[in-house]
Formats: C-alpha cells, sequence, structure tokens
C-alpha cells in the first residue's frame, strides 16, 4: 500500500508580504548525468540553486517502465525528495512520439491513451502538479488531415482523463510546424474545446516559428502555466549550447515580465551523460546554465526600464 507523508518544502516558503514576481526555477531531469541515482540528481540540483526537477517521460524503454513503477519505487522517491526538501513540480511526457494520437494505427492510438492515463496516475502520486504533452500528431508518420483530425477526437479524450485525476496538461509548443506557436496552439485547443488544456511554451522552439514572440506571449498569457528555456537554431531544436543560437530571449523575457510574472521556468539542457563526470562537474554545468539565463534577465529588464 503506497503511503505517502507530506511535508512542507522548505525551498517553497510563502509568504503573504512578499508581492514580488519570482519564478520558480527548475532543470530538467535530462540535464543531469543519468548514471546519478536520484538521490544525487535531487542533490544536484538543489545544490545548483534549483527549485524542482522536471521529470522525463520519454518514447524510450527504461523511462517508459516508470509508468509501472510499484507503489515502493515512488515511496523510495518521495521519501527522498521529503528528505532534500525538494520537488518534482512538472512532467515532461514526451512517449507520444512513438505513440502518437493522431496515429491511423488504433492500436497505437490506444498505447498513447494508455501512456496518458498510467502517467496522470503516477503524476498524482509523486504530487506533480502539470504534465507538458508533446503536441505532435504525428512524428514518425507522414502528417494529413486525418492524422490530425485523430490528433483532435483523441485530445479530448485526454482532456476527460485529465480531469478525472485533477491534473493539469499543458502543450508544449514544439519543434515542428504542427504546433510550433502559440497561435497555433491555441487554434488546436480551440478546435478540441476543452478549456482544461493549457500552455507550456518553449521559448526556443517558438523563436524557429515565430517573428513575433513578445505578442504571441501576450495572446497565450491566460493559458500559460510554465516556460521552457532553451537555445535553438534553425532546424536545430536540440542541444544548442546557451548563447550560439538565435532563440529570442530578450523578447520572450520582457512578455514574461509583463504578462505572465509568476509562472514556473524550466531550464532545458541534455546532459552527455559522460561515465567519468563526477556531482561537482555535473553541478557547475547547471551554475553556468543558470547564470546565462540570469544574465539574459539582466539584459532584458535593463532595456524594459
Amino acid at each position: 500500500m503506497l503511503v505517502i507523508h507530506f511535508k512542507p518544502y522548505n525551498n517553497l516558503k510563502m509568504s503573504f508580504t512578499s508581492t514580488e514576481n519570482k519564478h520558480l526555477l527548475g532543470v530538467y531531469e535530462k540535464a543531469i548525468n543519468n548514471k546519478f541515482a536520484w538521490k544525487d540528481k535531487i542533490a544536484i540540483a538543489k545544490q545548483a540553486s534549483f527549485d524542482f526537477i522536471e521529470l522525463s517521460i520519454d518514447e524510450s524503454d527504461a523511462r517508459l517502465q516508470r509508468l509501472d513503477w510499484s507503489d515502493t519505487e515512488i515511496n523510495q522517491l518521495h521519501n527522498e525528495l521529503q528528505a532534500q526538501t525538494f520537488c518534482l513540480n512538472s512532467m515532461c511526457l514526451s512517449a507520444h512520439r512513438r505513440f502518437p494520437l493522431g496515429s491511423k494505427n488504433k492500436t497505437t492510438v490506444q498505447q498513447g491513451l494508455t501512456i496518458f492515463e498510467k502517467a496522470c496516475v503516477l503524476a498524482r502520486k509523486l504530487g506533480i502538479r502539470i504534465i507538458q504533452l508533446a503536441a505532435y500528431d504525428v512524428y514518425y508518420e507522414p502528417h494529413d488531415t486525418e492524422t490530425e483530425r485523430n490528433f483532435i477526437t483523441n485530445m479530448r479524450k485526454v482532456a476527460e482523463l485529465a480531469q478525472k485525476y485533477a491534473v493539469t496538461i499543458a502543450f508544449e509548443v514544439m519543434d515542428t510546424p504542427f504546433a510550433g506557436t502559440i497561435v497555433r496552439c491555441l487554434n488546436l485547443i480551440k478546435r478540441i474545446g476543452k478549456a482544461n488544456i493549457l500552455l507550456y511554451p518553449d521559448i526556443g522552439n517558438l523563436s524557429q516559428f515565430s517573428t513575433a514572440v513578445f505578442d504571441e506571449i501576450a495572446l497565450g498569457q491566460d493559458k500559460i502555466v510554465g516556460f521552457h528555456f532553451k537555445d535553438t537554431l534553425p532546424k536545430q531544436f536540440k542541444e544548442v549550447p546557451f548563447g550560439t543560437g538565435t532563440a529570442q530571449f530578450e523578447a520572450a523575457l520582457k512578455a514574461i515580465h509583463q504578462y505572465v510574472p509568476t509562472v514556473p521556468i524550466l531550464i532545458e539542457m541534455w546532459s552527455k551523460n559522460d561515465p567519468a563526470e563526477s556531482t561537482v562537474q555535473n553541478v557547475a554545468q547547471l551554475k553556468q546554465a543558470k547564470q546565462f539565463y540570469e544574465q539574459q534577465w539582466d539584459l532584458a529588464l535593463k532595456r524594459v526600464k
């Protein structure tokens, strides 16, 4: 039987006297070397001064297996989070690349729906607030009007499951044209017709599909529950070192400051998973990324003033 004893997260203290707009800052789980156990992953993120980790459930068999964790395994992770006064605020559910909801294969679609329901159960057990959905109708299959129609239909089922489990779901602004902008995601949400589907824009992805990042964020402000902060280049959406890409950080951060000043922001980056890497080295990499993030805020706010 799963027994969870909740304790206050000391790194998430509430203040009813402070009105400062301070974002909770998270880090993507894949930014931490995969060789480390959860105890070390949490310690690394905390030592680098992050507020939370975003759990990854991708299309690999190893990470899909997490959806079948036993109550004992879930309790072990919960206890480690409690011991280090840390949390998992969100889940990046990218498994639908492999099991897309717009597929013409009914078995694949059913697998995708099962994955989502299991993700809802896991999120509830781990205290995860937000499940970020990959807004692909299909990824490895050809896109057409039928796959788009299937996606719309099956997203209605996903939205109902999210309501059943009282979990927040949000579309990530993706690395493909189908849902590469906030405007396109809002259009999909309108067609789906479910108000509980929200937005989790990725600044790097959005920058490659829109020249009006500030206006896009302004338009989606009422739906936005978080942001991914990463750098990108045209046609390169992963593993672009910060400062070497063309992500429109200044425009995005100005809009965030003006329209959604308190939503969580997550630094998305990928570890090289070097077998020889130490925890100290991994902490240093995360601190370097956080420093770049803070520098971008300084630049954006300086120009606001």
